[in-house]
């Protein structure tokens, strides 16, 4: 799916008429397929863009153009419809605690089948095989029949990305998803949705707080800073000086084992050159 952001304004849903913009008049193109990581310090704007993205929050000025279309000009019908195309993965996957873990997969299906299919399918799931196989990408096939309510954080966590695969949208938003993950479940997870949006064709736009992983595993890089785009870059050009002025003011997110890439290696010494007399 095609971005484009021209001046896109947004205030926070919760904040006063006239109180100032969660999110800057940005400028911003994103090609159909293009996978992103948004970083920033906590409080930039990262989640309310996502929302923005998702249709969830109207402009408080500028425009949204989503492969052309300017979702809130479209009827509600057709609004509703091109909501069915996005996938938005909020931090904390809002799961019903009493219910099954297939379920919650599945209902990533909704916004394309029925009335009476999704209803049905609350007491006797379909397509389980497809939840099954999504689970498993995420070493999670043993818990496909267990409780919401027995699983651990990082394991909600990751039955809300599964969700997010099953839905198979045009645009995979994704807001902090390895914050409750180890290192290698981390990895692990982050793999799995990179090359599952590319096997789709689904554009990314995901937000880290975990700045090694986000340059490893991202082509393109965008620095939010006070609702503000501090930069957008290749993340090979995003270098410890970028970073550093994007959490000047949270500098402390930064000093965690790990927060900066690590400085280039210096050039290896050529060996020496022996000459040898005859």
């Amino acid at each position: 799916m095609r971005i484009e952001l021209d001046g896109l304004a947004v205030r926070h849903p919760a904040a006063a008429r006239g109180a100032a913009l969660a999110l800057q008049p940005l400028a911003l193109r994103l090609s159909p397929g293009e996978q992103v990581a948004v970083i920033g310090p906590s409080g930039a704007g990262k989640t309310t863009l996502l929302h923005a993205l998702a249709c969830a929050l109207r402009p408080a000025g500028g425009t949204l153009r989503l492969d052309g279309r300017d979702p809130w000009a479209l009827a509600q019908r057709k609004l509703q419809r091109l909501r069915g195309e996005l996938f938005l993965a909020p931090q904390v996957p809002p799961l019903p605690p009493r219910q099954r873990v297939v379920t919650a997969v599945l209902a990533g299906r909704l916004p394309h089948v029925s009335l009476w299919h999704s209803l049905r399918s609350l007491f006797y799931p379909t397509a389980i095989p497809e939840a099954d196989a999504a689970l498993a990408k995420f070493d999670l096939a043993d818990k496909l029949f267990a409780r919401v309510d027995r699983l651990s954080g990082g394991e909600r966590q990751r039955v809300g990305l599964a969700r997010a695969l099953v839905a198979r949208p045009r645009l995979l938003l994704v807001d902090e998803p390895l914050s409750a993950l180890d290192p290698a479940r981390a990895a692990q997870a982050l793999e799995t949705l990179t090359s599952a949006a590319h096997a789709q064709g689904a554009t990314l736009v995901c937000t880290l707080h975990d700045v090694p992983m986000a340059l490893r595993s991202f082509p393109r890089i965008l620095g939010l800073q006070g609702g503000a785009l501090a930069f957008d870059l290749p993340s090979a050009e995003v270098t410890p000086e970028h970073l550093r002025a994007l959490y000047a003011q949270h500098l402390d997110e930064l000093d965690k084992p790990g927060s900066l890439p690590p400085p280039e290696p210096p050039p290896a010494a050529s060996p020496p050159v022996v000459m040898t007399c005859r």
